[in-house]
């Protein structure tokens, strides 16, 4: 393919979001320090991720066009097929990013690997041009990442790179009907999520150490595997996706039998809504843009049909 434009992605750092609150930067240095908080680690994180993007903007000039979009109007951009997409930020920029492209290759650059961990992050800043120079020349390595797609009877649809949740807004039980198969269950629970290869280190890892954490606590023999392994994860090309029912609440009215298992191909999860208001569907944690998911709605979620081509080497190197 012959592409055509560089995409760079970015986001605002935590020192921006403050002075957006308290709109200057002296303020916010106030506020921060009146609660005993340290400004100059703000500082320091804004500094470093600035000079990152800088650098990126001089060095990513390899083909005519470049443009540069910050993460909060990714909902109304429109990415080319020809588009080469960077991100520089946390893991979490590459999850929102994802969701709105169609197979282009996407560089995910980590700026501080000092302090950010990056496991969706394989290139420092240095490597970033060099990069992009294969991928221009088709010679790169890239995974294809299983996304996870919830469908609406109305038609409605949402993507997810991590996880989706459906539950409630607040913190009553989540009332509705599941269907694995031929099985079926109504349940009240604390919501259910849904996990993607990449997400099954998340917060569906959350749910395992809890559950972990609970057997210790009232059966304290050792969970590690034979291997030396105990966490619970997905390949992120897996075609399967997992669930798990949020602490089920079993009664006269609901059950606790359907509480996890894997979404298939051929056993996609659908879940009928018997909530009257305030029942929702997001993913990735972006709690502001969901679906409704209120009484008459039907989910059915399995894997999405395009994937995620994460850029993560030379096939050479």
């Amino acid at each position: 393919m012959d592409f055509e434009k560089i995409v760079l992605v970015t986001r605002k750092t935590r020192l921006q979001g403050l002075v957006e609150r308290f709109n200057t930067i002296g303020q916010a240095r106030f506020y921060l320090e009146h609660g005993g908080g340290n400004f100059s680690l703000y500082q320091q994180e804004h500094d470093v991720y600035y000079t990152a993007i800088d650098r990126l903007r001089s060095e990513l000039n390899i083909l005519d066009k470049f443009q540069e979009i910050e993460r909060g109007f990714l909902p109304n951009f429109l990415f080319n097929e020809t588009d080469i997409i960077v991100t520089v930020g946390v893991d979490g920029l590459v999850a929102n990013t994802a969701k709105y492209l169609n197979g282009q290759p996407l560089i995910a650059v980590n700026p501080d690997p000092e302090h950010i961990d990056g496991i969706l992050l394989p290139f420092r800043v240095d490597q970033a041009a060099a990069s992009v120079r294969d991928v221009v020349k088709n010679q790169f390595r890239a995974r294809q990442i299983t996304m996870a797609e919830t469908r609406l009877n109305d038609g409605q649809s949402l993507l997810a790179f991590n996880d989706l949740f459906i539950g409630v807004k607040s913190h009553i039980s989540a009332r509705y009907r599941i269907e694995m198969g031929k099985r079926q269950e109504r349940q009240s629970s604390s919501g259910v999520i849904i996990s993607t290869g990449v997400g099954s280190t998340g917060w569906l890892s959350s749910m395992f150490n809890m559950a972990e954490g609970i057997t210790r606590g009232f059966d304290p023999k050792p969970t590690t595997k034979k291997d030396g392994t105990k966490k619970f994860r997905l390949d992120w090309e897996a075609e399967k996706l997992a669930f798990i029912v949020r602490e089920p609440f079993a009664s006269k009215t609901s059950g606790a039998e359907i509480v996890s298992g894997y979404i298939t191909p051929n056993t996609p999860l659908t879940i009928h809504s018997e909530m009257p208001e305030n029942g929702v569907i997001f993913s990735d944690g972006v709690e502001t843009d969901f679906l409704a998911f209120n009484a008459g709605a039907i989910a059915t979620i399995g894997m999405a049909k395009k994937k995620t081509q994460l850029v993560v080497g030379n096939p050479k190197a």
